[in-house]
């Protein structure tokens, strides 16, 4: 049936079209409020974040992308390394952590769109869960055409709506220093190293980490790629340096216009954008630049709502577990319909988690928290079944690999598993910016959510278990 349908779609992807898919899903606007929280010292996590995590994925994805170049992703190459059922745990983790995500990146949308109504819708319950919840299905609708429209909404979206508010920042950045305007920030040498005396501050490095991953998303399109040997090492290459560049950047400019202590994390962009245009009496262009903010990142979700679920797809295809064939339908466009919309029906869910908990920035958090330790589970995997594979298909013929030989793929993937190890352990210490109104009841319910959302996986497997000790009982008998 998936091979089936594989044959109809043509390879629509090149170089171009995937290192936009790379800069949509990796180059968030969500997260240039939380990096300019640190000021100056912004640009020594990210570069900290760059060589702990986010320069040993763009590697170990390169090298596995090209020496396995299929339908995928990940799954082909946690499962070649590992066996099935780890194949099956690692991509389940690849696709429920951004379920938990989905929710914070819509709220991050509702908040822009309120401002441009009345910012106090923000704090009405309802109209930030029923808000997100038109916008979520029809992003699912959407998804429903099939990876051409998703590729084609990265594209645009990347451009119109993620790189041009990040590029106009950064111009207004330049302006608002050269009219000698007041800076929220000192650029000094020690202002540069981060302070460690509250370390809970450093929690926000787990969301700066977090705000890096996703290029072995586009892997999962390999399959669709005109030339997987070539374009992904190229598209890696441009994206990479586009994507630190530009949060480096973008981030820096918030942390010049407005101080650290009125910088809210939800709506912190849109706050600089107004104090900027207010500033120059060109507040007209404020609805402009929201819209353009509201675009990209739609299409950003648009772009992980169709990656980790075709991944999923093969996985659960190959594990013919009785019961999950209702998951399995594809529609003509090509598109898992069926874990599309029960993805769907797990995202409303979770949003209700808004109204539940007393603060919608602490819900913030603590579900930006939670996919991004449900996310480092996984890179644990695929850092893991990089080495695993270095050795176990030795002679396997690669188009790139990691230069430095085995001593090259051993640094990269000690210094991701460190990164992903800290980043964990950091998620359990909110930043004192985020007001918790109780932080052993905050750890609970974290913990709680990891455990929930690691066992289906596992309940699955014994029941595959159960139903075969049951057909062998009946051979027997």
């Amino acid at each position: 049936m998936i091979g089936a349908t594989k044959t109809k779609i043509k390879k629509p992807l090149g170089v171009f079209s995937l290192a936009m898919m790379n800069v949509i899903a990796v180059d968030s606007l969500r997260s240039l409020p939380i990096a300019a929280l640190f000021g100056y010292a912004l640009i020594f996590f990210y570069l900290l974040a760059a060589l702990l995590f986010f320069i040993p994925t763009a590697l170990v994805t390169a090298e596995l992308a090209t020496t396995w170049p299929s339908t995928g992703g990940a799954y082909i190459w946690i499962r070649t390394a590992f066996g099935a059922r780890w194949g099956w745990f690692a991509i389940w983790l690849q696709w429920v952590y951004n379920v938990v995500w989905y929710p914070t990146i819509l709220s991050f949308v509702i908040a822009a769109f309120a401002y441009l109504i009345d910012p106090q819708l923000m704090q009405h319950k309802i109209y930030l869960l029923s808000t997100i919840l038109i916008i979520w299905w029809l992003v699912t609708a959407l998804s429903c055409l099939g990876l051409r429209v998703s590729s084609w909404l990265s594209s645009i979206g990347a451009l119109v709506g993620t790189l041009i508010p990040m590029l106009f920042m950064i111009v207004l950045a330049i302006i608002w220093i050269k009219t000698s305007h007041p800076l929220a920030i000192h650029f000094s040498y020690a202002s540069f190293f981060p302070s460690l005396n509250n370390f809970n501050n450093l929690a926000f490095l787990t969301t700066i980490i977090f705000g890096l991953m996703g290029l072995e998303m586009s892997a999962v399109h390999a399959g669709d790629v005109r030339n997987p040997q070539q374009d992904f090492p190229r598209a890696l290459f441009w994206s990479t340096n586009s994507i630190l560049i530009s949060l480096i950047m973008a981030s820096l400019a918030i942390a010049l216009i407005i101080p650290a202590n009125q910088l809210s994390i939800l709506s912190g962009l849109t706050e600089a954008y107004v104090a900027f245009f207010n500033s120059y009496h060109l507040s007209f262009f404020i609805p402009i630049i929201i819209s353009l903010i509201i675009i990209g990142s739609l299409c950003s979700i648009s772009t992980w709502v169709i990656g980790p679920t075709r991944g999923l797809l093969i996985a659960t295809f190959e594990s013919q577990i009785a019961g999950l064939n209702w998951l399995l339908k594809i529609n003509r466009f090509g598109a898992p319909v069926g874990l599309l919309v029960f993805q769907g029906v797990l995202v409303s869910l979770l949003t209700s988690l808004f109204i539940l908990i007393p603060s919608v920035t602490e819900t913030y958090w603590l579900l930006s928290v939670m996919t991004a330790q449900l996310a480092v589970l996984f890179y644990f995997f695929l850092f893991l079944s990089a080495l695993q594979l270095r050795y176990k298909e030795a002679d396997r013929s690669r188009a790139y690999h990691i230069p430095g030989g085995k001593w090259g793929i051993w640094t990269v993937c000690i210094m991701g598993l460190v990164g992903c190890l800290i980043t964990f352990i950091l998620g359990f210490f909110p930043p004192s910016g985020i007001a918790v109104s109780n932080l052993l009841k905050f750890d609970k319910i974290l913990l709680a959510g990891l455990l929930l959302f690691c066992l289906p996986p596992f309940i699955c497997a014994g029941w595959a278990l159960a139903l075969k000790k049951i057909e062998k009982n009946n051979q027997a008998c």
